[in-house]
């Protein structure tokens, strides 16, 4: 098992704070808005890790996986895509993905997602949360097809589970961009709050159900993703693969994957 004092320091875009058990995960780069990026070392790789951290930790009751400032998560860093397009590569994106998704449904305590801002890159891990808080400055927007790549990393998954496959599949063909408000229409998000009181009503309901027992918890928590984990398994290597299939068709380097 892990204790936070062993992965507390480890990342240099996670900060974590506990209180009654309850966890705070909030992503940054600087301090700031977190800025996506897939080198190895990048955010990519540290949420694999770091959601295996926090599902291995007897002491966590509940986790709040939130942003910094304004934003969720609405932009790259062009410095942590170095790396070129090649086999190799790829497939540690595919290897990073995989754990990065099933590592966060392997946390077995209620996950509550606080979205401070646009969800632009890699929303779905916001939307797989349990209960999922949105500021009503937050969008949602996938925009793999938008640069001629297949929307295959998981983000199919979890949007056509959260969706349905018809609306998904629009939703991902299209670029489609979701207010908060038409999110929480169509059953994604659960509340819409103004921006100052996002992170305080997740704090609410995490201290709430953090009183339960923590078998309850745990195993409710086991209860509502076992679903999506068999969803996962099921198409998430296919997609990845056919999305570096896509990628490398059009003989691009690793950035203009991350414009997505």
């Amino acid at each position: 098992m892990k204790s936070l004092g062993q992965y507390a320091d480890g990342y240099r875009n996670i900060r974590f704070e506990r209180r009654d058990g309850v966890l705070q995960v909030r992503l940054h780069t600087d301090d700031g808005p977190l800025k996506w990026g897939a080198d190895k070392g990048s955010i990519h790789e540290q949420l694999a890790a770091a959601f295996h951290d926090i599902a291995h930790d007897s002491d966590n009751r509940v986790m709040i996986l939130t942003g910094t400032g304004d934003a969720f998560c609405s932009e790259r860093n062009p410095h942590e895509y170095s790396d070129d397009f090649s086999p190799e590569y790829w497939y540690r994106i595919m290897r990073e993905g995989r754990d990065m998704l099933l590592n966060l449904l392997e946390i077995d305590v209620p996950v509550i997602s606080a979205i401070n801002g646009p969800a632009l890159i890699h929303s779905e891990l916001a939307v797989l949360a349990d209960v999922v808080l949105a500021s009503e400055t937050t969008s949602f927007r996938d925009t793999h097809m938008a640069i001629g790549v297949v929307p295959g990393d998981g983000c199919h998954s979890v949007w056509n589970a959260l969706l349905g496959p018809s609306r998904g599949h629009y939703y991902l063909l299209t670029s489609e961009t979701l207010s908060a408000l038409e999110a929480q229409r169509l059953g994604v998000v659960h509340e819409v709050l103004p921006p100052e009181r996002v992170l305080a009503r997740a704090w609410e309901i995490a201290s709430k159900l953090a009183s339960k027992p923590i078998m309850t918890l745990r195993y409710s928590r086991l209860l509502f993703s076992q679903p999506l984990k068999q969803a996962l398994h099921s198409d998430l290597v296919c997609g990845l693969a056919l999305e570096g299939l896509s990628v490398g068709a059009l003989g691009a380097s690793p950035l203009p994957t991350a414009r997505k």
